[in-house]
């Protein structure tokens, strides 16, 4: 296929089969036909209908459906309905969570609702920018969005901002001529993409493609393709559920067999033996508690500013072990902002953030007054055509951002642009071209003509005769010359952005362009936001790896990494990856740390390479091109305040105030929402392993059932849910970022957790059936007393448990709260009517004796095994 940017204009318009006056409307009409609408097409939508049964696509929600449907069958109609109701009940809640996770395309389909200005029939015309073809000739204004992937064919001073595509800052100066090679994104001046803003002069493109054939067009399909995969506690949960289930059947199917062979039960009997082992072996309210967890956690987030959209990124985030993040926008303010002054040998340092336009003056670290470099401030808000508003207390800014840093630096000096602008009335102007590379402005001032221009140094330079210095004009020599040099060589070393200033008294016939006298440099930058710094450290110490992945240029990218103190050892650019294999960018990955240049493809290998070595991959950005990598990582993370809607819907979590900084908020309460999940799975696994041990022996020896499967449902739905509920709200344990992040490849339930499972579930299985088996022959009394004595046990149990974690005694006052709400619904339903509904009676003070000392047996034993299995 041909490369349109390596033709010329003409060459273009033939390859496409138009004209410099347009297509006709008969023409346009076909292609539309041909190609079709300007639009991103959305290949597939999940419905409502789907996002809800998903909901109950975890095995342990199965395995809780199927043991409600026995229940059912078997006329336990009761148990049933309280199992269908918690499943109802948790896939409403995270039907309600996950509800706006797949929309990412309606966002980009919604950027291409708005007008547009083309030739047609040899006169210009407004059609809706769906209908744009290829092979339209397209009318680009200043502040209006290019329609279509076009080729520039006629150039006034044409300047676009391209970062939400390329993520490259800054004003991207156009050209018409043909570019010898092919080249990236970023390198390709002559082109002008889809969605992308005008924000400096005029020019006509020849549309080359449209809808899903532009660069945003193939991101939409990119983003298409990809599968949200399922977070690694997603899977984990699974697997807890299918050895719950494996366990539960294997149980079922013994104490079955030997009630039916060893002690003839009937088959009703043994069906209903084995339908009570289910429900204690089940841990029904563990997804409840684990949503419910997670959603806490997720509102948690949101008053530290981040806002999570899919919920099991809550505890995704604490296992975050690289973050890849875009420079523009995310550790940058994305506002050029002017640093470095030079003046008459001189180099000043103006202080202050983004567009405030308060900042100090200095040199070598002393104070100077802003009158010192005045005339420098005022050639670069006079020679400058972006706009400044200031109404009910807001400022805004309209134009190219390198324009817009000269404006802010003249305020910072204190200078107005309104108050500038009426006594220096712009006469002429001689605009800036990618040719020229400087822009000049013609004023009257007190009768008399002044001239201002800007551009690049080498330029202006050579049409300087004389230069400014200490407040006096003098002969431009070959040493004030070289000193110049000099100071624009340790601008750009320091990555800044350098435009040189020059103004000429103009006498009635003289040429603005000739005999300058050269004022000085403004050295500028799209500078790191204050607070990144420290969110890098805090995220370093707590062993995740911070990579820089820009579309800006690799000097750009070091000067910033510099300054954030981001180790790397060098930089690899996106032309170098194309000729790199995966083996040997794995081993580049090993030490470099900052890549720059690179397109949406690149950011895309570097992230499923960096998966595909076991890392768990946060990825940060805020334009159009970061949402196939956001929406491919372990943890898409969009910018909310300057983020597009593109990157927000392939996002799994917003930073509502665009501050890295809330990442290491958000892993740290994502850190804590593991501990805490850790916490009441150990705790209702445990609980559920003791009632096993009950039924299980107790049906083995020939004790009868000790529990109902009603009494199973109430311990395991509520007396246990809500306190379980509450450990989800434990405060982070101290020194929690600076541990190294989870091993990925070790489960919630390891083998340490599964030791401290079952030893502390056959502590409190044994004590139980102890206080059951005293109590025979009287049954209804001893399944009271056991049903009771689980409950009373669990305050011990928890706090035991959260001491091992390394909480205080009682320091959890939600979890002292939900024990004693526990313990109150206990006695209601034992010492109330009630009671009848459960099989069970008020019990005297003898049984509460007996309920104490069982719980002097259970917390000693309890505290020691669990300390033994830390």
């Amino acid at each position: 296929m041909v490369n349109l940017s390596e033709l010329q204009p003409k060459e273009v318009i033939s390859n496409l089969k138009s004209s410099e006056t347009g297509l006709s409307s008969e023409d346009a009409k076909e292609r539309l036909e041909k190609y079709g609408l300007n639009e991103i097409v959305e290949l597939k939508k999940i419905s409502p209908i789907s996002i809800f049964l998903h909901q109950f696509s975890n095995f342990l929600v199965l395995v809780l459906l199927a043991a409600a449907s026995i229940a059912f069958f078997v006329g336990e109609t009761v148990d049933s309905i309280l199992i269908f109701m918690i499943v109802a009940l948790n896939g409403v809640f995270g039907f309600i969570q996950d509800y706006r996770a797949e929309k990412s395309i309606e966002a980009l389909r919604n950027l291409a609702k708005a007008k547009t200005k083309v030739l047609r029939d040899g006169r210009q015309t407004l059609i809706p920018s769906s209908e744009v073809v290829p092979g339209d000739i397209l009318v680009l204004e200043e502040g209006e969005s290019v329609p279509a992937d076009s080729r520039l064919i006629e150039n006034i001073s044409i300047g676009l901002d391209e970062s939400s595509l390329t993520g490259e800052s800054g004003t991207v100066s156009k050209i018409v001529k043909a570019i010898a090679k092919a080249v990236s994104i970023a390198d390709r001046k002559n082109m002008c993409f889809m969605h992308t803003n005008v924000v400096r002069g005029k020019g006509l493109a020849v549309a080359v493609s449209t809808g899903m054939d532009t660069e945003i067009g193939k991101i939409a399909y990119k983003l298409q393709e990809i599968e949200t995969p399922r977070t690694r506690f997603q899977i984990e949960l699974d697997n807890i559920g299918k050895k719950i289930g494996l366990m539960v059947i294997t149980v079922a199917f013994i104490v079955g067999l030997s009630q039916f062979f060893i002690y003839s039960a009937s088959p009703i009997e043994t069906f209903l033996l084995a339908v009570s082992l289910a429900v204690a072996a089940i841990p029904e309210g563990l997804p409840a508690v684990v949503t419910l967890s997670l959603a806490m956690g997720a509102n948690r987030m949101v008053k530290r500013n981040a806002l999570i959209r899919k919920l099991p990124v809550t505890e995704e985030l604490g296992s975050v072990d690289v973050i890849c993040t875009d420079k523009t926008g995310t550790l940058t303010e994305n506002r050029m902002t002017v640093r470095k002054l030079y003046q008459g040998g001189k180099i000043y340092t103006i202080s202050g953030a983004g567009y405030e336009s308060t900042g100090d003056f200095t040199h070598k670290g002393n104070p100077v007054k802003p009158s010192t470099v005045e005339k420098l401030l005022l050639s670069g808000i006079l020679c400058n055509n972006a706009e400044f508003s200031h109404e009910d207390e807001k400022r805004s800014f309209l134009g190219d951002p390198t324009e817009v840093a000269l404006i802010v630096s003249a305020m910072k000096g204190g200078i107005n642009k309104v108050n500038a602008e009426r006594e220096y009335k712009r006469v002429h102007e001689i605009p800036f071209t990618s040719e020229r590379k400087m822009m000049t402005t013609v004023h009257g001032h007190r009768g008399k003509k002044i001239a201002f221009a800007k551009g690049a140094l080498s330029v202006v330079l050579d049409k300087c005769t004389k230069t400014y210095e200490n407040g006096k004009v003098v002969n431009l020599t070959k040493d004030l010359k070289k000193r110049i040099l000099e100071a624009e060589s340790e601008f750009s070393g320091n990555a800044l952005r350098v435009l040189a200033f020059a103004y000429k008294d103009m006498s009635f016939n003289s040429k603005a362009e000739e005999g300058l006298t050269f004022l000085g440099l403004q050295g500028m930058i799209d500078p790191p936001r204050a607070e990144v710094k420290g969110a890098i450290m805090k995220v370093r110490s707590a062993g995740i790896r911070v990579i820089m992945m820009t579309g800006d240029s690799k000097g750009t990218a070091l000067a910033v990494a510099e300054e954030l103190n981001l180790p790397s050892s060098g930089a690899v650019e996106g032309k170098d990856l194309e000729n790199m294999s995966d083996e040997f960018l794995l081993e580049k990955l090993k030490t470099i740390s900052i890549f720059a240049r690179v397109d949406p493809l690149h950011k895309f290998r570097i992230l499923n390479l960096l998966k595909s070595e076991g890392h768990l991959v946060a990825m940060t950005g805020d334009g159009v091109n970061d949402s196939p990598a956001l929406k491919e990582s372990d943890v898409g993370i969009a910018m909310g305040i300057r983020g597009t809607d593109v990157s927000k819907e392939a996002s799994d979590m917003i930073l509502l105030d665009d501050n890295f900084a809330t990442i290491g908020n958000a892993i740290e309460e994502g850190r804590r929402i593991y501990d805490n999940i850790r916490k009441f799975v150990t705790f209702l696994l445990s609980e559920n392993v003791g009632e096993v041990t009950v039924v299980f022996l107790a049906s083995m020896l020939g004790l009868g059932l000790p529990l109902t499967a009603v009494m199973l449902l109430w311990i395991n739905l509520l007396t246990d849910g809500l306190p379980a509920l509450a450990l989800g709200v434990d405060r982070a344990t101290a020194g929690i970022m600076l541990k190294a992040p989870r091993d990925r490849s070790k489960s919630i339930v390891n083998a340490k957790l599964l030791t401290r499972v079952v030893s502390s579930g056959l502590v409190l299985g044994l004590t139980i059936l102890t206080l059951y088996y005293i109590n025979l022959p009287d049954i209804t009394r001893a399944r009271t007393i056991a049903f009771t004595a689980i409950v009373a046990y669990e305050f011990a149990r928890l706090e035991i448990l959260r001491n091992v974690f390394g909480h205080r005694l009682f320091s959890n006052h939600w979890l002292v709260a939900a024990v004693l709400t526990s313990l109150a619904l206990q006695l209601t339903i034992i010492y109330t009517p009630l009671a009848q509904f459960f099989g069970i009676i008020p019990l005297d003070l003898a049984a509460w004796i007996q309920i104490a000392i069982g719980l002097l047996v259970v917390t000693p034993l309890t505290y020691l095994v669990m300390h033994l299995t830390k």
